[in-house]
Protein backbone atom coordinates (compact mmCIF):
# COMPACT_ATOMS: atom_id res chain seq x y z
CA UNK A 1 0.00 0.00 0.00
CA UNK A 2 1.27 2.76 -0.85
CA UNK A 3 0.49 5.49 2.13
CA UNK A 4 1.69 8.76 1.90
CA UNK A 5 1.97 9.35 5.93
CA UNK A 6 0.85 13.57 5.65
CA UNK A 7 -2.20 12.49 3.81
CA UNK A 8 -5.36 13.47 6.56
CA UNK A 9 -7.54 10.39 4.11
CA UNK A 10 -6.01 7.84 2.16
CA UNK A 11 -8.15 5.70 0.09
CA UNK A 12 -6.97 2.34 -1.21
CA UNK A 13 -8.77 1.05 -4.22
CA UNK A 14 -9.12 -2.78 -5.06
CA UNK A 15 -11.01 -2.31 -7.56
CA UNK A 16 -13.51 0.05 -9.51
CA UNK A 17 -16.98 -1.50 -9.72
CA UNK A 18 -19.25 -0.08 -12.75
CA UNK A 19 -22.35 0.29 -10.86
CA UNK A 20 -25.90 1.79 -12.67
CA UNK A 21 -27.47 4.71 -10.50
CA UNK A 22 -26.34 3.09 -6.99
CA UNK A 23 -28.04 3.89 -3.55
CA UNK A 24 -25.05 4.94 -0.88
CA UNK A 25 -26.37 2.98 2.26
CA UNK A 26 -23.66 4.37 5.43
CA UNK A 27 -23.44 2.36 8.38
CA UNK A 28 -21.16 3.40 10.93
CA UNK A 29 -20.67 2.85 15.23
CA UNK A 30 -23.43 5.52 16.84
CA UNK A 31 -25.73 4.97 19.14
CA UNK A 32 -26.42 1.18 19.92
CA UNK A 33 -24.49 0.41 16.99
CA UNK A 34 -27.66 0.01 15.26
CA UNK A 35 -26.30 1.30 11.69
CA UNK A 36 -23.27 -0.64 11.41
CA UNK A 37 -25.18 -3.95 12.76
CA UNK A 38 -27.71 -3.37 10.26
CA UNK A 39 -25.37 -2.26 7.58
CA UNK A 40 -23.12 -5.26 7.86
CA UNK A 41 -25.75 -7.86 8.21
CA UNK A 42 -26.57 -6.48 5.01
CA UNK A 43 -23.69 -6.86 3.43
CA UNK A 44 -23.38 -9.91 4.65
CA UNK A 45 -26.55 -11.11 3.55
CA UNK A 46 -26.27 -9.77 -0.15
CA UNK A 47 -22.49 -11.09 -0.46
CA UNK A 48 -21.81 -7.30 -1.29
CA UNK A 49 -18.26 -7.05 -2.58
CA UNK A 50 -15.71 -4.59 -0.87
CA UNK A 51 -13.86 -2.56 -3.01
CA UNK A 52 -12.08 0.12 -0.59
CA UNK A 53 -10.36 0.86 2.68
CA UNK A 54 -10.01 4.43 3.80
CA UNK A 55 -7.79 5.42 6.36
CA UNK A 56 -7.54 8.53 8.36
CA UNK A 57 -5.71 10.80 10.86
CA UNK A 58 -8.69 11.58 11.90
CA UNK A 59 -9.37 8.30 12.87
CA UNK A 60 -8.54 6.68 16.94
CA UNK A 61 -4.51 6.24 16.92
CA UNK A 62 -4.10 2.59 17.14
CA UNK A 63 -4.83 -0.93 15.35
CA UNK A 64 -6.92 -3.29 15.67
CA UNK A 65 -5.60 -7.20 16.54
CA UNK A 66 -7.84 -9.84 15.16
CA UNK A 67 -8.16 -13.20 16.69
CA UNK A 68 -4.78 -14.63 14.98
CA UNK A 69 -2.98 -12.13 16.48
CA UNK A 70 -2.88 -10.06 13.45
CA UNK A 71 -2.88 -6.13 13.66
CA UNK A 72 -4.68 -4.03 11.05
CA UNK A 73 -5.05 -0.07 11.01
CA UNK A 74 -8.35 1.02 11.97
CA UNK A 75 -10.69 2.16 8.75
CA UNK A 76 -13.55 2.34 7.12
CA UNK A 77 -14.80 -0.19 3.78
CA UNK A 78 -16.68 0.26 0.87
CA UNK A 79 -18.71 -2.40 -0.97
CA UNK A 80 -20.95 -2.67 -4.05
CA UNK A 81 -23.63 -4.60 -4.39
CA UNK A 82 -25.15 -5.33 -7.96
CA UNK A 83 -28.74 -5.83 -8.50
CA UNK A 84 -30.12 -9.68 -9.29
CA UNK A 85 -34.18 -8.54 -9.94
CA UNK A 86 -35.14 -5.34 -12.21
CA UNK A 87 -36.97 -3.29 -9.39
CA UNK A 88 -33.81 -3.66 -7.43
CA UNK A 89 -31.33 -0.72 -7.50
CA UNK A 90 -27.13 -0.78 -7.34
CA UNK A 91 -25.99 -0.35 -3.58
CA UNK A 92 -22.65 0.75 -1.95
CA UNK A 93 -22.06 0.80 1.65
CA UNK A 94 -20.08 2.38 4.03
CA UNK A 95 -19.50 0.50 7.25
CA UNK A 96 -16.20 0.66 9.39
CA UNK A 97 -14.12 0.16 12.57
CA UNK A 98 -14.77 4.18 13.42
CA UNK A 99 -16.47 7.63 12.92
CA UNK A 100 -14.03 11.06 12.88
CA UNK A 101 -12.83 11.80 15.78
CA UNK A 102 -13.48 16.11 15.82
CA UNK A 103 -15.58 18.16 13.73
CA UNK A 104 -13.18 18.75 11.56
CA UNK A 105 -13.03 15.07 10.66
CA UNK A 106 -16.46 14.27 10.65
CA UNK A 107 -16.72 17.00 7.60
CA UNK A 108 -13.78 15.77 5.64
CA UNK A 109 -14.41 12.16 5.57
CA UNK A 110 -18.01 13.27 4.81
CA UNK A 111 -17.06 15.45 1.96
CA UNK A 112 -14.75 12.72 0.82
CA UNK A 113 -16.97 10.03 0.86
CA UNK A 114 -19.59 11.81 -0.87
CA UNK A 115 -16.85 13.33 -3.64
CA UNK A 116 -16.39 8.98 -4.08
CA UNK A 117 -20.57 8.78 -4.50
CA UNK A 118 -20.33 11.36 -7.26
CA UNK A 119 -18.06 9.75 -9.34
CA UNK A 120 -20.38 6.59 -9.05
CA UNK A 121 -23.76 8.78 -9.77
CA UNK A 122 -25.04 8.73 -6.31
CA UNK A 123 -28.46 10.28 -6.21
CA UNK A 124 -29.68 8.97 -3.29
CA UNK A 125 -28.38 8.29 0.34
CA UNK A 126 -29.89 5.92 3.34
CA UNK A 127 -27.88 6.57 6.53
CA UNK A 128 -28.69 3.86 9.38
CA UNK A 129 -28.57 4.92 12.92
CA UNK A 130 -29.68 4.81 16.46
CA UNK A 131 -32.99 6.89 18.49
CA UNK A 132 -31.72 6.35 22.02
CA UNK A 133 -33.92 6.60 24.78
CA UNK A 134 -31.99 6.27 27.96
CA UNK A 135 -34.66 3.40 29.03
CA UNK A 136 -34.83 -0.26 27.69
CA UNK A 137 -37.42 -0.41 24.78
CA UNK A 138 -39.81 -3.24 24.12
CA UNK A 139 -40.59 -2.70 20.54
CA UNK A 140 -38.21 -0.18 18.75
CA UNK A 141 -39.52 1.95 15.98
CA UNK A 142 -37.71 3.53 13.92
CA UNK A 143 -37.40 7.28 13.48
CA UNK A 144 -36.37 9.08 10.39
CA UNK A 145 -35.52 12.61 8.83
CA UNK A 146 -34.95 13.27 5.29
CA UNK A 147 -34.11 15.74 2.98
CA UNK A 148 -37.72 16.71 1.31
CA UNK A 149 -41.44 17.15 2.24
CA UNK A 150 -41.75 14.10 -0.74
CA UNK A 151 -39.58 11.72 0.95
CA UNK A 152 -40.68 12.28 4.43
CA UNK A 153 -44.58 11.60 2.76
CA UNK A 154 -42.44 8.47 1.04
CA UNK A 155 -41.13 6.47 4.43
CA UNK A 156 -44.56 7.64 6.22
CA UNK A 157 -46.10 4.93 3.88
CA UNK A 158 -42.87 2.31 4.65
CA UNK A 159 -44.04 3.12 8.61
CA UNK A 160 -41.49 5.37 9.37
CA UNK A 161 -41.91 8.05 12.31
CA UNK A 162 -41.27 11.28 11.67
CA UNK A 163 -41.28 13.42 15.12
CA UNK A 164 -43.51 16.54 13.27
CA UNK A 165 -44.47 19.39 15.93
CA UNK A 166 -41.60 18.43 18.65
CA UNK A 167 -39.22 20.73 19.26
CA UNK A 168 -35.86 20.07 17.08
CA UNK A 169 -32.89 17.79 17.35
CA UNK A 170 -29.85 17.32 15.41
CA UNK A 171 -28.49 13.78 14.03
CA UNK A 172 -24.93 14.12 14.82
CA UNK A 173 -21.80 12.31 12.99
CA UNK A 174 -21.68 10.97 9.50
CA UNK A 175 -25.10 9.82 9.27
CA UNK A 176 -26.83 13.35 9.67
CA UNK A 177 -23.47 14.98 7.36
CA UNK A 178 -24.07 12.98 4.82
CA UNK A 179 -27.33 14.17 4.14
CA UNK A 180 -26.75 17.66 4.59
CA UNK A 181 -23.54 18.51 2.51
CA UNK A 182 -25.08 15.68 0.26
CA UNK A 183 -28.05 18.20 0.02
CA UNK A 184 -25.95 20.90 -1.45
CA UNK A 185 -24.84 18.26 -4.12
CA UNK A 186 -28.11 17.37 -5.15
CA UNK A 187 -28.76 14.28 -3.80
CA UNK A 188 -31.55 13.55 -1.37
CA UNK A 189 -31.18 11.31 1.68
CA UNK A 190 -33.25 9.76 4.39
CA UNK A 191 -31.77 8.96 7.71
CA UNK A 192 -33.88 5.80 9.74
CA UNK A 193 -32.78 5.72 13.44
CA UNK A 194 -33.74 2.60 15.10
CA UNK A 195 -35.32 3.24 19.01
CA UNK A 196 -32.68 2.20 21.38
CA UNK A 197 -32.04 2.27 25.06
CA UNK A 198 -28.07 3.17 24.56
CA UNK A 199 -26.70 0.56 26.99
CA UNK A 200 -25.77 -1.98 24.90
CA UNK A 201 -25.31 -2.93 21.12
CA UNK A 202 -28.98 -3.62 19.82
CA UNK A 203 -29.78 -6.15 17.13
CA UNK A 204 -33.68 -5.71 17.27
CA UNK A 205 -33.07 -2.36 16.32
CA UNK A 206 -31.24 -2.76 13.93
CA UNK A 207 -33.86 -5.43 12.53
CA UNK A 208 -36.17 -3.02 12.94
CA UNK A 209 -34.41 -0.80 10.83
CA UNK A 210 -33.71 -3.19 8.05
CA UNK A 211 -37.17 -4.24 7.79
CA UNK A 212 -38.02 -1.19 7.03
CA UNK A 213 -34.94 -0.53 4.28
CA UNK A 214 -35.07 -3.94 2.78
CA UNK A 215 -38.40 -3.60 1.72
CA UNK A 216 -37.74 0.23 -0.05
CA UNK A 217 -34.59 -1.63 -1.65
CA UNK A 218 -37.05 -4.58 -2.72
CA UNK A 219 -34.58 -7.31 -1.42
CA UNK A 220 -35.68 -9.97 0.33
CA UNK A 221 -33.03 -11.45 3.23
CA UNK A 222 -32.79 -14.16 6.49
CA UNK A 223 -32.69 -12.31 9.92
CA UNK A 224 -31.69 -15.22 12.06
CA UNK A 225 -28.24 -14.03 12.97
CA UNK A 226 -29.72 -11.07 14.38
CA UNK A 227 -32.86 -12.38 15.98
CA UNK A 228 -30.04 -14.79 18.04
CA UNK A 229 -28.34 -11.82 19.10
CA UNK A 230 -31.33 -9.93 20.25
CA UNK A 231 -32.02 -13.13 22.50
CA UNK A 232 -29.05 -12.82 24.16
CA UNK A 233 -28.84 -9.24 24.97
CA UNK A 234 -32.83 -10.30 25.85
CA UNK A 235 -31.29 -12.66 28.74
CA UNK A 236 -28.53 -9.61 29.52
CA UNK A 237 -31.53 -6.84 30.21
CA UNK A 238 -33.81 -9.25 31.86
CA UNK A 239 -31.11 -9.63 34.31
CA UNK A 240 -30.26 -6.18 35.03
CA UNK A 241 -34.50 -5.82 35.50
CA UNK A 242 -34.19 -8.46 38.38
CA UNK A 243 -30.72 -6.82 40.24
CA UNK A 244 -33.01 -3.29 39.99
CA UNK A 245 -35.89 -4.58 41.65
CA UNK A 246 -33.80 -6.14 44.02
CA UNK A 247 -31.74 -3.10 44.71
CA UNK A 248 -28.19 -5.16 43.94
CA UNK A 249 -25.49 -3.89 43.55
CA UNK A 250 -23.80 -6.55 41.81
CA UNK A 251 -23.92 -7.73 38.12
CA UNK A 252 -24.64 -10.61 36.19
CA UNK A 253 -21.54 -12.78 35.05
CA UNK A 254 -22.52 -13.44 32.11
CA UNK A 255 -22.80 -9.54 31.12
CA UNK A 256 -20.69 -8.48 28.36
CA UNK A 257 -20.48 -6.86 24.91
CA UNK A 258 -22.35 -8.61 22.13
CA UNK A 259 -21.05 -7.30 18.47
Amino acid sequence: MEFEIMEKIFIEYSSEPDLNDPILIEGLPGVGNVGKLAAEHLIDKLDAVKFADIYSKFFPPQVLVGNDGVVRLVSNELYYYKAKESEQRDLLFLVGDYQGLTPEGQYEISIKILEIAEKFNVKKIFTLGGYGLGRMVETARVLGAATSAELVKEMKDHGVVFQEGEPGSGIVGASGLLLGIGQLKDMEGVCLMGETSGYFVDPKSAQAVLEILTKILKVDIDFKELETKASQIDKITSQLRDIEAKGAETTPDDLHYIG
